[in-house]
């Protein structure tokens, strides 16, 4: 890494990322920089999304605005930016208006030939590691910070259905009808994800987080014979290529949303932490996974619309679910998916208060 950047002065996220027990579990969530905040959306009603991706500053202001907003209580930093610049660098138009859009997705085999055959992140990229030095810069050791990737499915999926779908039809056609052919793209989009995490982090992520939004649409069998392997080669991909380049290891942290039949294999494939969904209790977890990872998550994102009253019981039940021998251990405080965009961020602040609260080694 180039930059030297100052010591942390909170890290609970990578302690509990390595396991250990913390006085309290960490606490951010996913899209925590987004449509719910009023100043995130008076950047956006000037600027275009994918602009506000490529432009360093702007990545950076909307990365902080939350860390600023809950001072003391937010427990990291994620940078701002798309799990869709991928298809981008490989060379599709993508398009927000307001959902994802491809205008040229993949309809069959032989469209991979548009691709381009060699990507460099660093060329196609680039504005996102300038934005994450700018913000380690800016985050002045208050908190740490979060880089990320979209995982090969659910880039897979985007990349042929042409944007959101609810059938999967045609991404799904081509894991039944073209399985060696969907196999390889899936490795190539792996091998793009490998060189984005560790730009990341040679950047100044010092925890990397892997979305597979869509794991859960996938049978076990399929999970396991279609996105589990390049689920696996990004997790060694990532840790060899930093040994090679004599560069720190970080936590790396995988979410398959919805793949929680696939949890104990899940835990075994080379990442630190998993994420977990609103669908399966956290104890449950826990005895699945042994204690060969730590986990994240997972209360309901739309337990914030229920009142504090709610939101108050069913953090302290879900902190309940995590602690063990009443503490946290290896346990990061989320949101089961990301923050929506009608939460009031006053109940996002009281969220973050009942973590502190419930999930502190005195309480009960």
């Amino acid at each position: 890494m180039s930059e030297t950047f100052v010591p942390l002065k909170n890290d609970l996220l990578l302690r509990a990322a390595r396991g250990e027990e913390t006085e309290r579990a960490p606490v951010w969530v996913m899209r925590q920089a987004g449509r719910y905040l009023p100043e995130f959306r008076a950047v956006r009603a000037n600027h275009e999304f994918f602009e506000i991706c490529r432009t360093p500053d702007l990545a950076c202001e909307i990365t902080l605005q939350p860390v600023r907003r809950y001072k003391g209580i937010l427990d990291a930093a994620i940078i701002f930016s798309d799990i869709l610049v991928i298809p981008q660098a490989m060379g599709m138009e993508v398009l927000m208006n307001p959902g994802p859009s491809f205008p040229d997705p993949l309809n069959v085999p032989e469209d991979v030939g548009k691709l381009k055959k060699v990507v460099d992140v660093n060329v196609e990229l680039g504005y996102l590691f300038e934005a994450i030095t700018k913000v380690r810069k800016e985050l002045n050791g208050e908190v740490p910070l979060i880089g990320f990737c979209g995982a090969p499915w659910t880039l897979f999926s985007y990349m042929i259905e042409g944007g959101g779908t609810k059938t999967f039809q045609k991404c799904k056609t081509w894991l039944f009808k073209y399985p060696e052919e969907s196999k390889a793209l899936l490795m190539r989009i792996a091998d793009v994800c490998v060189d984005l995490l560790v730009g990341q982090i040679k950047a100044g992520a010092q925890l990397v987080q892997v979305f597979d939004s869509w794991a859960g649409e996938l049978s076990p069998h399929d999970f396991a014979t279609f996105s589990l392997p390049s689920l696996r080669h990004i997790s060694a991909g990532v840790r060899s290529r930093l040994a090679t380049e004599n560069v720190s290891a970080v936590p790396m942290t995988l979410f398959a949303k919805g793949a929680n039949q696939s949890l104990a294999t899940l835990a075994d494939a080379g990442y630190d932490v998993l994420g977990l969904d609103w669908c399966i209790d956290a104890a449950e977890a826990r005895r699945i996974v042994g204690n060969r990872v730590a986990l994240q998550g997972n209360l309901d994102p739309n337990v914030l619309y229920g009142g504090r009253e709610a939101v108050q019981r069913e953090v302290k039940r879900m902190a309940a679910s995590f602690k063990r021998d009443g503490s946290a251990k290896g346990w990061i405080a989320n949101l089961g998916h990301g923050i929506t965009p009608g939460v009031d961020p006053e109940d996002m602040r009281f969220f973050l208060e009942c973590v502190h609260k419930y999930s502190a080694k005195t309480s009960f």
